[in-house]
């Protein structure tokens, strides 16, 4: 299948939101932690709700109005949305989210994807919060040159997240 990366558009913002939850929904179930599809959909439902796509459109909007400081790619499978990363110009950068549904991991799209984001990022140290126990994105980060920093929450009172952190890069280094 063909993937496309490009930047969303404000009638996208139902599909993310539909992608985004059953990413969660494949990604994050854990019965240690207590994580399962109920609590998922209590916390990250709102993703559909009328109120979620408009908020997301209102972000799609500010994304366009705003590219110095904000970014955001979706990954297109034929008209479907299959994975998204976004980010922020604080200080440092921030990535997140970023989502891949399970059929378009392995390909190499998360890596373009990084590789768009850090020429936007020009160089600048990236943070960004990943769970504890998605051995396999922590492995992602690792291979685009992020440490654990040692930082962790628990979010929402029980997904234990830890920080990672790149830092600073030279001039378009984005290896």
């Amino acid at each position: 299948m063909v993937h496309r990366i490009e930047a969303p558009s404000p009638d996208d913002a139902a599909s993310v939101g539909r992608m985004q939850l059953t990413a969660w929904l494949q990604t994050y179930p854990n019965e240690e932690a207590g994580v399962d599809e109920t609590w998922i959909r209590e916390q990250r439902g709102s993703a559909v709700t009328t109120e979620g796509i408009a908020q997301r459109r209102e972000f799609i909007d500010e994304v366009a109005r705003h590219p110095e400081r904000l970014f955001c790619r979706v990954v297109r499978s034929g008209a479907e949305i299959t994975g998204v990363l976004c980010g922020r110009r604080d200080e440092p950068v921030t990535l997140g989210p970023m989502y891949l549904l399970n059929e378009a991991q392995g390909q190499g799209i998360g890596g373009q994807l990084m590789g768009e984001f850090f020429l936007w990022a020009d160089g600048a140290p990236v943070h960004l919060w990943v769970t504890e126990y998605n051995g396999r994105a922590i492995r992602f980060y690792e291979r685009h040159r992020f440490q654990l920093t040692g930082e962790r929450e628990l979010w929402r009172g029980r997904l234990p997240n830890v920080r990672m952190a790149r830092d600073l890069v030279p001039h378009l280094g984005t290896a």
